[in-house]
């Protein structure tokens, strides 16, 4: 059974996750996951992702539950365990940005994911947490380790050992997520939300994407000497001094008291 869908919307793909009723994350849906991501990498003509759930209040509710007792009883589930942690590397690694529109709730696996992405954007009824402890586990998909980075040690030592869900409000006020959009007409809100980057030159969204994540990963040193080489690459790039080109003729065209629009 197929639980992700991928539509184009101009330079902007949609990932929509449907596993009715409570839209679980099964390890064989995160084997699909990882097979649409690499997938979407691939594609030059798309600038921006967007993650998002495909069941009415469910963005990712968290991981299934029937999958984890199996492991834990040594027994056989359907598909790869191991698919979880890549395609959450998939997510940081791809060249494109990586939006989650969380629509719902997003426990557990859910958060996981959407901390995996590299912007997060919820619904006003959306909510948030990892409940891990209280089901006798901890996160095993980055939450220990991803959401300090993201919102600081203490806010997430706080969320992970209560095991406390936030609503969007409170997730925004935390961190957790860039944007609060209302739940009305959500999607068509999250993609002009997201439209200012897909719109821009690819080869430069792709190069700050990659400054961003991977420079967080390094000492500060190592980070400049990255952010350098893309920079360098970028600027080299004919198609960058035409753009740089007319940026100049337009500002000089400009009075200087009037603000030079360029994108």
């Amino acid at each position: 059974m197929t639980t992700w869908t991928l539509e184009r919307h101009d330079r902007i793909a949609v990932a929509t996750f449907t596993r009715p009723p409570r839209n679980l994350m099964s390890m064989a849906a995160m084997g699909e996951l990882e097979r649409l991501l690499d997938e979407v990498a691939r594609d030059d003509s798309i600038h921006v992702l967007v993650l998002t759930g495909g069941v009415p209040g469910y963005f990712v509710a968290h991981a299934d539950l029937d999958d984890l007792a199996a492991l834990g009883r040594g027994e056989p589930v359907e598909g790869d365990p191991g698919s979880w942690a890549r395609a959450m590397a998939l997510l940081e690694s791809m060249p494109q940005p990586v939006v989650a529109a969380v629509n719902g709730q997003a426990w557990g696996g859910g958060c996981e994911l959407s901390l995996a992405c590299t912007l997060r954007v919820a619904a006003q009824s959306a909510h948030l947490g990892q409940p891990e402890v209280v089901v006798g586990i901890i996160p095993g998909a980055g939450g220990t380790q991803r959401l300090p980075r993201l919102i600081g040690a203490g806010r997430a030592a706080s969320l992970v050992l209560t095991g406390r869900i936030v609503d969007a409000a409170e997730a925004e006020r935390l961190g957790l997520v860039e944007a609060v959009l209302p739940d009305e007409d959500f999607l068509p809100a999250v993609l002009a939300w997201v439209e200012p980057m897909a719109r821009h030159p690819r080869h430069a969204v792709v190069a700050a994407k990659r400054a961003l994540v991977e420079g967080l990963r390094l000492p500060l040193e190592d980070g400049l000497r990255l952010e350098s080489q893309l920079f360098i690459e970028c600027q080299v790039r004919p198609e960058t001094v035409a753009i740089q080109e007319q940026a100049a003729d337009l500002e000089r065209a400009t009075p200087p008291d009037e603000r030079v629009e360029l994108s």
